[in-house]
């Protein structure tokens, strides 16, 4: 059964060595069956390689909700964050980052079976690059963290990168110690071709989009929307079904609802609630947010209180409803990933090196333990798309 907590409730681096694989040792080889593997839905690991990974990782999650490793894919340096080519034969990594000139990187892989083979890598024109999005034009937007600043590129349909074509520089501070100076962390394409830009150290949504003859960023009006004060905005997801957004912040723990004014089109925040239980007052920062394919339930993740909040959404204002939490089984859930048929819930638990699964109950959207695995320094979980 689901436990409930009851809803009271980097390093700088100076030289980048992302290349292919190298020979799989007796741990990292494959462990099922070509005839095993197709029951299975697979997805790949992106990690931090200052202890014992060596890059990317591919797992696969059985029907049962159970956790399989299938093997070493792809040697990389701090491939952090993931994502795949519109086509689905290349995958895409952040190199989290900084050489000489103060920049990090973005490396392109052709998928195989059961490798990934390098093709190509560029600078994303900031340091510690640590999100990645695709759209399905090919165009590539980088959050550079430390230099507070946006990266475009684009993929070419043999899986090369294009150079840098533009870099979206953000300008401002908040008022909490984190919040010294821009501090990009996420950046994410909109329904009508727009870019959300989301920076933690402005306190700011940064709006934009891609100008496709001059292949540049276009600022959209208004060009920003403010947070709570020391809200620390991080990741965002989309409604799948209405015009909705929902943003995560990092610093005071907390969701925010954000809808389009109906008369000017802007985007304005309408609710903020807590990801933390009632009474909660130790140290905690989220890290993630998803919702569920039908819309119905929005869950975040807990790096301190060290679990997955639950919220109902209600299908006719967007606004969310606390359900509870459920425990991650491990210390710092960084990154985690609904599967893409929306049966399970995939935690990637940083500090204690595990990955584990939860299956989603459909009808209350709460969290049922299945299984659990080791793991190198998880930060993101990438699935391939159900066919």
């Amino acid at each position: 059964m689901s436990r409930l907590i009851p809803a009271l409730c980097t390093i700088l681096l100076i030289t980048v060595n992302c290349k292919g694989p190298s020979p799989e040792s007796a741990k990292d080889a494959v462990l099922k069956t070509p005839g095993e593997q197709t029951a299975d839905m697979s997805f790949y690991l992106g990690t931090y390689t200052d202890g014992e990974s060596r890059g990317i990782y591919q797992y696969a999650l059985s029907p049962d909700g159970g956790l399989q490793k299938l093997g070493f894919v792809a040697e990389a340096e701090n491939p952090s964050f993931l994502a795949l080519s519109p086509d689905e034969r290349y995958l895409l990594a952040v190199n989290e980052v900084s050489n000489t000139d103060q920049t990090g990187y973005v490396s392109s892989f052709r998928i195989g079976r059961d490798t990934l083979t390098f093709l190509d890598q560029k600078p994303t024109g900031g340091a510690h690059p640590c999100h990645i999005a695709v759209n399905p034009e090919g165009y590539v937007l980088v959050a550079n963290y430390s230099g507070g600043n946006m990266g475009l590129l684009k993929i070419k349909n043999d899986g090369n990168l294009s150079d840098l074509l533009d870099v979206q520089q953000h300008e401002g501070s908040g008022s909490h110690p984190r919040q010294e100076a821009p501090h990009a962390h996420s950046g994410w394409f909109t329904q009508d071709d727009g870019l959300i830009s989301v920076d933690l150290g402005t306190n700011q949504l940064w709006f934009s989009e891609v100008d496709t003859q001059s292949e540049k960023f276009k600022p959209r009006t208004p060009l920003t929307l403010s947070m709570e004060p020391e809200a620390g905005p991080r990741h965002l997801t989309f409604h799948p079904n209405n015009p909705w957004l929902y943003v995560v912040n990092e610093l005071n723990s907390s969701v925010s609802l954000l809808k389009k004014d109906p008369e000017t089109g802007d985007r304005k925040i309408v609710q903020t609630i807590s990801t933390l239980p009632q009474g909660y007052d130790s140290d905690n920062t989220c890290a993630d947010i998803h919702i569920s394919v039908d819309g119905k339930f929005l869950y975040a993740s807990n790096r301190g209180h060290n679990s997955i909040v639950i919220y109902s959404v209600d299908g006719a204002t967007g606004e969310l409803v606390l359900l509870g939490h459920e425990p991650t089984r491990g210390e710092t859930p960084r990154n985690f990933s609904i599967s893409p048929d929306g049966r399970f819930l995939l935690v990637a638990n940083q500090t204690t090196n595990t990955i584990v699964s939860f299956q989603r109950n459909p009808t209350t959207g709460l969290l049922n333990y299945t299984d659990q695995i080791d793991a190198p320094s998880p930060v993101c979980i990438l699935f391939k798309r159900l066919p």
